[in-house]
């Protein structure tokens, strides 16, 4: 500590470390926080999809067995995730009727024509709409 340092109590030790430090190292660090966070946004995709109700659950998931590619995609997630729900089955929720799916368009009724119908069809047909029997 020099002179200047002991005038406004500051400790430059530690800053100096800091600068002293290899930038590979601090590559490295962040290389490895990267990649564990997209690990764990990749396991919370495949729960999601697995229909996972506590996300929490998640950390019973060993991060060390987990095969991940190039990409940094989960390799074979469903399985990891019915193994899970096979051990755990409480953290997985009963499959919503609410679904991401469209519903199928509807088709109009198409009434059927006077000249495709019977007498007595048309009768009541008739009878329907106007209320009066002929």
């Amino acid at each position: 500590m020099n002179v200047d340092d002991a005038e406004t109590g500051t400790d430059v030790e530690p800053y100096q470390q800091d600068i002293a430090s290899d930038p590979n190292d601090d590559l490295r660090a962040l290389r490895r926080d990267y990649e564990a966070r997209l690990l764990q946004a990749n396991l919370r995709i495949e729960a999601v999809r697995a229909g996972m109700v506590d996300l929490d659950g998640l950390r019973l998931i060993d991060p060390a067995t987990v095969k991940t590619d190039e990409q940094g995609n989960i390799v074979e997630g469903k399985a990891l995730m019915a193994s899970l729900q096979r051990k755990k089955p409480w953290l997985f929720g009963a499959m919503s009727s609410s679904s991401t799916t469209p519903a199928p368009a509807s088709a109009p009724v198409r009434q059927k024509m006077a000249i495709d119908m019977s007498e007595e069809e048309y009768a009541a047909a008739r009878a329907a709409l106007t209320k009066h029997s002929y």
